[in-house]
């Protein structure tokens, strides 16, 4: 079987950044240490880590109860009240925060403070949309698709500023800023999608336009590894989204000479490697 490995596929920087960042942290720090949520939407690395003694915080009311430890702010960010409470209850913490989504943090704050509304090109219970929500000063309005741009009434003499989650579809990231732009001339559009992201999800369009099976490997829970299965299901009906290798059936790979593979950024390298592995030797 000919398989063809995305170059891109699995942990993009600030995803490595972050994952390293706890790593490292078990073998050095002895007081309990916690991340806030899943480090990575990937299963394998969060229970190995748990295993190492690194406890998930889902709620807010979580984190006020711990009374000492490390906390570990992951690559999606947080709003500016966590940064506020972890301060005011006196916890160490480490800021894994992605760069590109620092950058969003700032941009939305400064623009917000000059009295813009904030549209957010994304999906607004993402932790990461949500963090950018979090440092808005000014109303904020979350858009997920094109029908949602569309029914989308603006305020006359009203300025904004457009961004989107890191891990948009580049494409209807796009659409949707084509339509708000229409309904507004005071506008000010910044495409914040990441260049790693970017660059994923057109060499996986690019890959499953050629193959006969399209493999995209990633966390049920990974916005970007849903985003590059929709973008690979257009090229390639054939698609499927799977976590591990334990997923494969033969049944995907009838009549199949070729097949594709990529996987999302809170994807290891080790998993990538079983599958392409077990695909080009079993099938």
């Amino acid at each position: 079987m000919r398989v063809i490995t995305a170059d891109s596929a699995g942990f993009c920087f600030g995803v490595k950044r972050a994952v390293n960042t706890v790593y490292e942290l078990t073998e050095s720090c002895d007081t309990p240490i916690y991340t806030l949520g899943p480090i990575i939407h990937n299963e394998e690395v969060v229970s190995d880590l748990e295993k190492k003694g690194v406890r998930v915080i889902e709620k807010e009311e979580e984190l006020k109860k711990i009374t000492e430890g490390t906390v570990v702010i992951r690559s999606h960010g947080v709003g500016k009240k966590v940064y506020r409470q972890l301060e005011e209850q006196g916890l160490s913490y480490v800021d894994a925060t992605c760069p590109f989504v620092l950058k969003i943090h700032r941009i939305v704050e400064e623009e917000s403070q000059k009295g813009k509304q904030i549209i957010i090109v994304g999906d607004p219970s993402h932790p990461e949309v949500q963090g950018i929500c979090g440092w808005c000063f000014s109303s904020c309005t979350v858009i997920r698709n094109k029908e949602e741009a569309q029914n989308l009434e603006l305020k006359e003499g009203v300025s904004f500023c457009i961004v989107s989650q890191t891990t948009f579809n580049y494409n209807n990231f796009k659409d949707i800023v084509e339509i708000l732009r229409k309904k507004s001339y005071d506008n000010n559009v910044l495409n914040t999608i990441c260049n790693a992201t970017e660059q994923r999800q057109k060499e996986a369009k690019a890959i499953a336009e050629k193959v006969d099976t399209m493999l995209v490997i990633g966390g049920r829970n990974s916005s970007n590894t849903q985003k590059l299965f929709e973008i690979c299901k257009n090229e390639c009906d054939n698609t499927y989204h799977i976590q591990t290798l334990v997923d494969l059936d033969s049944e995907m790979f009838q009549s199949s000479s070729c097949v594709g593979i990529t996987a999302g950024a809170s994807t290891p390298k080790k998993i990538i490697e079983e599958v392409q592995e077990h695909v080009r030797i079993k099938f």
